[in-house]
């Protein structure tokens, strides 16, 4: 049987070389965003909102043009803390 990941933690890597971690709690809401927010401005110069669920009062923008690269990594939680 698989396992289900808890989270996913998506790696924005920024043309300055700069690289942000935003958490997810589905694919599907990574997908979401993704398609719905970055895709169709993609060339954009313009400010778009990166949502980020798990940190309160904190916000992130970002020009979706500067974006050089997009990693997803499933987070597995165990109850064994390595």
């Amino acid at each position: 049987m698989p396992r289900t990941p808890n989270e996913y933690a998506v790696y924005i890597l920024l043309e300055s070389g700069h690289r942000e971690e935003v958490r997810f709690p589905t694919i599907q809401e990574f997908q979401k965003w993704y398609s719905g927010e970055l895709v169709p401005k993609s060339a954009s110069n313009d400010f778009i909102s990166v949502p980020i669920k798990n940190i309160q009062g904190e916000y992130m923008v970002v020009r979706p043009s500067r974006i050089v690269g997009i990693r997803v990594e499933p987070i597995f939680s165990s109850s064994i803390e390595r």
